[in-house]
């Protein structure tokens, strides 16, 4: 009897363990639903469905199924399981950029026809991007090219090395997990998720056409494939001027020159001799470590030659208030110069830190606000200088905060240096003769980010920026003033679609 009892017991729980999981199932697909978004929708001159109530977080997500090895495929793979097939893409076998317009076009033509639920999606549209910086900054800029009135904010999934972006909103840095439980809980964030401004740079370099040789940007084995990297204007762009050689492009985290873009030239190059020894995320980084030791990172003053040095290298110059330029002093030992728009750099450091009352009194320095359209200058001496951000107060060497920057190389100083923009490197050859590369960065707009609860991003429309720090926007003026020098046309190049198009015969795979 004592037995019987027992076993009536036992079957109870069990019946009861199974009819939560049933529960539990139904609240996930109920919940699955709020994110889904019909068929329809992505079908240009279909017909509209029926629904019972619009989706409360309709979802497009974007993976590039090459990055984190094997990840993005499996990771594709689930989402896929979880969302309509329809509205998770493989950069692999779709641009975001075809994807989106016709999207967007579809989106305006079914409102024109009284469709309720079109617009109830692109109101409330939100886009996940899983892949590297370059890939996340590829759909960024995409959705900058499409100038529309309500850009859908971007979470951004890490996929890659550095995760600068995903790390700076929240996001992590680790591969996230790709089982439906983890996929469904970083959908809940999305969920939750709030919205930020990041600001948009625009970067031109512009040198006189040499008598002999190139000054061509040459990347790692192969020309540029980066979203971000330098493009040359065509012959009929405006920005094209007669007997110049002109590239443009854009870039949301960092554009830095010197050594440490030399370690990542050196990652890149031996990547993509070797793709299949770069599968895991942790191998990446112990790699990168390595080469940091086997380029001199850590023994610069023994094996970098002086002359790269940034002082000897380039005149650097400042925008701090609008039309003013001033010649920015650099230290001699400075051997890597970095201009932020984030406050992660190199898998999650801050080299700018947060300047104490002092520096912020005698110097006018502030905290790195993303969206105050200010970047920050930083410096640093070798490698054992960078180990210094580990600190709990750590930086580097702080040398300014400005709207406009502008680098001006002179021949003979060294035949070329490096260069890299939101981890894209490259190395660029500069003039023999006494002619002049000069490379400008300028504030252009901003884009929509998620932000996660871990966001460690601040914006000056948070309530408790201190008041001053809300001026600096100011003080550079409208994106529309320019200079005699430059045009805003210029400017707003880095919005022309042909800045992030990808050419058809580039690889995805090798996308960051």
């Amino acid at each position: 009897m004592l037995l019987d009892f027992f076993f009536l017991v036992v079957t109870h729980l069990i019946l009861a363990i199974f009819r939560q999981l049933r529960l539990e199932t139904r609240m996930d697909e109920h919940a699955l639903k709020e994110f889904y978004i019909p068929k329809y929708i992505f079908v240009p001159d279909s017909k509209a469905e029926v629904l019972p109530h619009a989706p409360k977080n309709p979802i497009i997500v974007f993976i590039n199924s090459k990055s984190g090895g094997q990840l993005g495929g499996e990771l594709l793979r689930t989402y896929r399981q979880l969302l309509s097939e329809a509205q998770v893409i493989d950069l692999g076998e779709e641009a975001p950029d075809k994807v989106l317009y016709k999207l967007y076009a579809n989106l305006e033509r079914l409102k024109s026809n009284g469709d309720v639920l079109a617009p109830e999606i692109e109101h409330k549209l939100r886009l996940i991007v899983a892949g590297g910086d370059g890939t996340a900054g590829w759909l960024l800029g995409v959705v900058s090219d499409l100038k529309l009135t309500r850009p859908p904010p971007i979470a951004t999934l890490p996929l890659g090395t550095g995760n600068n972006l995903p790390f700076s909103f929240g996001w992590g840095k680790k591969n996230p997990g790709i089982d439906h439980k983890s996929v469904e809980y970083f959908l809940n964030q999305v969920m939750n998720a709030r919205e930020m401004k990041i600001d948009s740079w625009h970067i031109i370099m512009r040198m006189r056409a040499p008598n002999e040789g190139s000054c061509d940007p040459i990347a790692p084995l192969e020309l540029p494939h980066s979203l971000h990297a330098f493009h040359r204007v065509s012959h009929t762009d405006s920005l094209n001027v007669e007997g110049y050689h002109t590239f443009r492009g854009g870039f949301w985290n960092y554009f830095s020159m010197g050594m440490d873009a030399q370690v990542s030239y050196a990652f890149h190059s031996e990547r993509k001799l070797h793709p299949e020894k770069f599968k895991n995320q942790l191998i990446n980084q112990s790699t990168y470590a390595k080469l940091g030791c086997t380029q001199g990172w850590f023994c610069a003053s023994l094996f970098h030659p002086s002359s790269r040095n940034i002082a000897q290298l380039a005149k650097v110059k400042v925008m701090k208030k609008h039309g003013h330029w001033e010649e920015l002093h650099i230290p001699h030992s400075i051997r890597s110069i970095v201009c932020l728009n984030l406050p992660s750099f190199s898998g999650g450091l801050n080299p700018w830190g947060t300047p104490n009352h002092n520096k912020a009194r005698d110097r006018g320095l502030t905290p790195p606000y993303v969206d105050d359209g200010l970047l920050e200058v930083v410096g640093f001496r070798d490698a054992w200088h960078g180990l210094v951000l580990l600190a709990p107060s750590g930086h580097g060497n702080r040398l300014a905060q400005a709207h406009r920057i502008r680098f001006e190389f002179h021949g003979a100083a060294a035949d070329h240096t490096y260069m890299r923009i939101d981890g894209e490197p490259w190395k660029q050859p500069l003039p023999e003769d006494d002619d002049t590369v000069v490379v400008e960065i300028s504030h252009l707009g901003q884009a929509s980010m998620l932000a996660a609860p871990g966001c460690i991003s601040k914006s000056i429309l948070d309530p408790s920026t201190p008041p001053s720090a809300s001026h600096h926007l100011d003080d550079g003026g409208s994106p529309e003033d320019s200079d005699g020098d430059e045009s805003w046309e210029e400017r707003r190049k880095f919005g022309a679609a042909n800045t992030f198009k990808l050419s058809e015969d580039i690889d995805v795979a090798h996308l960051s």
